[in-house]
């Protein structure tokens, strides 16, 4: 039964993305199925409009396989190594990517967004734009396991964002925290008493991703044919 639901996820996110076989591909290595729309947030408390809310939530995932950043590559040791600026060189460089593995509809504003307010500086790791979702994405890189006081910090930045950045047709900012390690569990109740829509996830790089990742899923050849057999049908209707 799973691997049916595999098959029509799948076949669903092709139709609706128009992904090519690289895509397709991308999208069954990094999990979509098992990560999509599973991240500790708190959306339905701090999004007023529970239509919004249900749209933040399919939009993000509980976990990004991040491919392209491979630790060798980088010129370090081990994965340990890897601070938050070096990975966040290695995802503007490869910001394309970055987005592929995020998701639809995103659009890059910049890396280290200058806040200013109140004689203060503060700079948001990354900052992106969802046009489904009509509202300023701010990403904050960790490169250990979730603390609290990331939590803190990233309501911050949300309430300078909406209030000198976002433009009065604009939704409330959400924020994201992109961290090495959470307990999901953890993560769920402390989260809900923040008043800034938020969510946590974590990331793999390269060499954490796992061989078997495919195992339980049908094989890319199978969604192509079935893919194939789908356009014909509704072709000759």
């Amino acid at each position: 039964m799973k691997d049916q639901d595999a098959r029509v996820f799948y076949i669903n996110r092709c139709a609706a993305e128009k992904y090519s076989r690289e895509e397709l591909s991308a999208s069954i290595a990094r999990d979509d199925y098992h990560h999509q729309g599973s991240l500790p947030n708190n959306f339905p408390q701090t999004l007023s409009a529970a239509r919004q809310a249900l749209r933040a939530i399919s939009a993000f995932k509980d976990e990004y396989l991040l491919d392209f950043i491979n630790v060798e590559e980088l010129g370090v040791r081990d994965e340990q190594d890897v601070d938050e600026r070096v990975m966040e060189n290695a995802i503007v460089q490869n910001v394309r990517n970055f987005i592929m593995a995020f998701g639809k509809d995103f659009t890059f504003v910049r890396n280290q967004y200058h806040l200013d307010a109140f004689g203060e500086d503060q700079y948001i790791d990354l900052l992106f734009f969802n046009r489904e979702l009509n509202c300023l994405v701010a990403v904050e890189l960790k490169k250990g396991k979730f603390k609290t006081a990331y939590l803190g910090q990233l309501q911050g930045y949300l309430s300078v964002l909406d209030g000198f950045e976002r433009k009065p047709h604009e939704n409330p900012s959400i924020g994201i925290i992109l961290c090495k390690d959470m307990n999901k569990s953890f993560v769920d109740y402390v989260i809900r008493d923040y008043t800034k829509p938020m969510g946590v996830a974590t990331y793999k790089t390269a060499d954490e991703m796992p061989e078997n990742l495919r195992k339980a899923l049908p094989p890319v050849e199978e969604l192509r044919r079935i893919l194939d057999a789908d356009t014909g049908n509704n072709t000759n209707a």
